[in-house]
């Protein structure tokens, strides 16, 4: 009973995919990259700000 697995077809699809994604890709303007980082980091710290809240929240309930 013998397997006959051949890597090659799959490689070379995610070869042809990725070649694709990159033609089809381009480099942002830093505007549009430092709005986009703004943007991450407003939430990111919104995010992190709600969790801080809800962690003081339970323990000042549950007093430990």
């Amino acid at each position: 009973m013998s397997m006959n697995f051949n890597p090659l077809p799959g490689i070379k699809s995610f070869y042809e995919n990725a070649r694709h994604i990159l033609n089809i890709s381009y480099k942002p303007k830093m505007e549009h990259f430092q709005r986009t980082m703004k943007i991450v980091l407003f939430g990111t710290l919104i995010v992190g700000i709600l969790g801080y809240l809800i962690s003081l929240i339970v323990t000042l309930i549950v007093g430990h």
